[in-house]
């Protein structure tokens, strides 16, 4: 028969690695919660069934979007069974999220997940107590080594087509007395088989359940009240703890545990250096540094992985470029036309897809880091920082998805509770450099004589404007609000799988690749044809002529507004920076062309046409900053619009991405040119205070918008 079955569990339990394996489908498995964050579907291989994949979440009450989507699939969609994925390593937190589905009154079955996990421990979890206690049948397997797979999809399949429901928990007597007058109230108002979820739910005064039922909880108010005053705790709290009462006493009866080292697992000896309070900042500081010397390193004497195998590809492309420029003039071909194939699309597309090696260096080591578990341990040390500025840790999970690309950073957003800080979120992922912005960094780090921490401050300084960001941003009345409490589990670390990591390398760089074969390649020609034209449309020789072209023209026009930043009149800055709101990797593609004009657009040549350009360190950090977090890509703005919903909200956060990194571009040009020795126009000593003493103000001040907003209304 065919059914529809959907698998529910708690966030980093293998739930994504469990469909994969049931469906066959490659769908980015993680280390860290938060993976998952819309319902995915797929076919259960040897079936004719459809899997339903719904958001990792850790209870059915609906404080997060991602429990909203997997409930409302639940009671709306009714699928015809559950296969609920259970961490067998953490099997009391777990199980709560069970208790809850079971008394949904679907056909399920739990897959205990990670046993492999559990014998390696030593432990023992006794199946048919578990099963029996549970009311539901139990199947051991391992998601990530396919152990038992068959037989899951067995009892799945068996328990769907007779529709066997499952045994709901009983609880004490006065619980089960309000909850028996509460399903009276509600019976012939909400679907049988719900029955006694909706009635747990309505007790608990759960909002959407009160929307449904208006008035229902007042008609048991007083059976609530005797509740409360017998246990002297909230109704909430009396299910949560009734739940959890019986979770305990299931757990003692079916597993053992082995006897346990005083000093703790492998896992908890290292998080008590990595999430230690004083060392886990610099810990994560050291770890980032090491990755970007991996991928990016360069000096004459010696040239880290990444960095060499650039050199190659880069030398590599010149070569193939050279040799066709060759061909075309033994062959005869229009000059223009081999202009435009060599100089234009082979120099624009070459200079970016040169960064490949680069970009595979960095997302294997973040990969890796990924799989074994130390990113979510990142988001833990990084919430002391966040929640001390008002924003929750969770804020930094899209931070590090957005470090691969912001379109997936943005959308990541969702997994946040509060409203506010989701918005605030999603409005600054962008300001983390994404593998579009690493030939950037690649070519700013070699026209600064290889300087490596360049990319350490484009990673920190991101993180350092998402919290300036976050304390002015909750001054507005619409975004303001507490941040939502913390709660992740850490996994335990383990060996990180070489499959995942070679596929998470390949999506990202796939991803790459055809952003360079159609935005770039596109954004190239278009600058090729401003650049070597006029506005009467004639062609214009590169070497002599590039100054009266279309480009120059209107780059100039708009050129001025950058020389407060030290880019002096330098049209070809500006139009490298219009063509980076397109995609980042075009910064480099379009100084390949403009800059250099021929076939040699390798990053050093980019990098060595940069410095001689700009002539001071002051004024190429000042084009690094403004372009690194002004306003994002194209692809970038349309998920921000996606999250929040108008185009004016939208339009605001672009404004505010520029300009702030405007104002960034101008400290930085005046402090390094300070302490370097550059000399500095006074007007801009002048405008750089100005604009610090307004940054300053919007960071200390009280409620400025909130007030402001108050007197309007009033």
């Amino acid at each position: 028969m065919n059914h529809i079955i959907a698998l529910a569990g708690n966030p980093n339990c293998g739930k994504t690695t469990l469909f994969n394996a049931l469906t066959g489908s490659s769908q980015r498995v993680g280390n860290w919660p938060g993976v998952t964050i819309d319902k995915k579907v797929g076919r259960i291989k040897g079936t004719d069934s459809e899997l339903v994949d719904l958001p990792g979440i850790y209870s059915l009450s609906p404080y997060s979007p991602e429990e909203i989507v997997t409930r409302n699939f639940i009671v709306g969609e009714k699928p015809d069974a559950l296969i609920n994925i259970v961490d067998a390593t953490n099997i009391e937190r777990n199980l709560y999220l069970s208790l809850q589905l079971i008394d949904m009154g679907i056909p399920m079955v739990i897959a205990l997940n990670m046993m492999d996990e559990v014998e390696k421990r030593g432990d023992k979890i006794d199946i048919d107590v578990l099963s029996k206690g549970l009311g539901v049948p139990i199947i051991p397997i391992s998601a990530a080594k396919k152990e038992n797979i068959d037989g899951l999809v067995e009892k799945i399949m068996e328990v769907a087509d007779s529709h066997q429901l499952p045994i709901p928990a009983s609880y004490e007597d006065s619980l089960e007395e309000v909850a028996a007058a509460a399903e009276k109230v509600l019976r012939g108002k909400v679907p049988t088989d719900n029955m006694r979820f909706y009635a747990f739910k309505l007790i608990e005064d759960d909002q959407l359940v009160n929307e449904v039922v208006p008035g229902a909880r007042e008609s048991i108010k007083e059976d609530i009240q005797r509740l409360e005053t017998e246990h002297d705790d909230s109704a909430d709290s009396i299910i949560a703890n009734s739940r959890y009462d019986k979770i305990t006493g299931l757990v003692q009866k079916a597993v053992t545990h082995a006897p346990r080292l005083e000093k703790g697992t492998l896992s908890d000896r290292i998080d008590r250096y990595v999430t230690n309070k004083y060392l886990g900042i610099p810990i994560f500081i050291a770890i980032i540094a090491f990755v970007y010397f991996l991928a990016m390193f360069d000096s004459p004497d010696w040239s880290s992985p990444g960095a060499w195998a650039t050199g190659v590809l880069n030398d590599a492309f010149a070569n193939f470029s050279a040799g066709v420029a060759d061909w075309c003039a033994s062959e005869g071909v229009n000059e223009i036309l081999t202009s435009l194939l060599t100089d234009g699309i082979m120099s624009g597309v070459g200079a970016v897809l040169g960064f490949l090696p680069q970009i595979i260096v960095m997302f294997a080591c973040l990969n890796i880091l990924e799989e074994i578990g130390y990113m979510a341990r990142v988001a833990f040390v990084m919430d002391r920082i966040f929640r001390y500025f008002n924003l929750s840790g969770k804020s930094f999970i899209p931070l590090l998805v957005g470090t691969g690309c912001g379109v997936p950073g943005v959308m990541s957003s969702r997994t946040i509770e509060s409203e506010c800080d989701r918005r605030i979120t999603a409005m600054t992922v962008t300001f983390m450099p994404c593998s579009a912005k690493l030939p950037v960094i690649s070519a700013i780090a070699g026209a600064l004589a290889g300087n490596m921490w360049v990319a350490v401050y484009a990673y920190f300084m991101g993180i350092v404007l998402v919290i300036m960001s976050g304390i002015i941003l909750k001054k507005f009345q619409r975004l303001s609000g507490d941040p939502a409490p913390f709660i992740m589990e850490l996994p335990p670390y383990h060996a990180p799988k070489v499959m995942s990591i070679i596929k998470g390398i390949w999506e990202r760089c796939w991803a790459f690749i055809k952003n360079a074969m159609t935005v770039v390649l596109l954004a190239t020609v278009v600058i090729w044809v401003l650049s070597h034209f006029d506005f009467a449309f004639h062609y214009l020789d590169p070497n002599t002529q590039m100054d009266d072209s279309i480009l120059s023209a209107l780059a100039g026009a708009i050129a001025y507004l950058f020389m407060p930043l030290g880019w002096g009149d330098n049209w070809e800055l500006t139009a490298a920076t219009i063509t980076g709101f397109m995609a980042k990797e075009d910064i480099v593609a379009t100084l390949g062309v403009l800059l250099l004009g021929d076939t040699e657009a390798s990053i050093s040549s980019i990098s060595a046409a940069l410095a001689d350009l700009l002539g001071n360190g002051a004024a190429i950090m000042s084009f690094f900053s403004f372009n690194i977090f002004c306003a994002p890509c194209v692809a970038a703005v349309t998920a921000i619009h996606r999250e929040l919903g108008s185009w004016k909200s939208t339009g605001l956060t672009l404004l505010y991405h520029t300009l702030l990194s405007y104002s960034v571009a101008l400290f930085v040009y005046v402090i390094y040119g300070t302490l370097d020795g550059t000399y500095i126009e006074p007007y801009v000593y002048v405008l750089a205070v100005a604009s610090a003493a307004l940054l300053i103000y919007l960071l200390v001040a009280k409620d400025p918008f909130r007030q402001k907003s108050r007197k309007v209304s009033e």
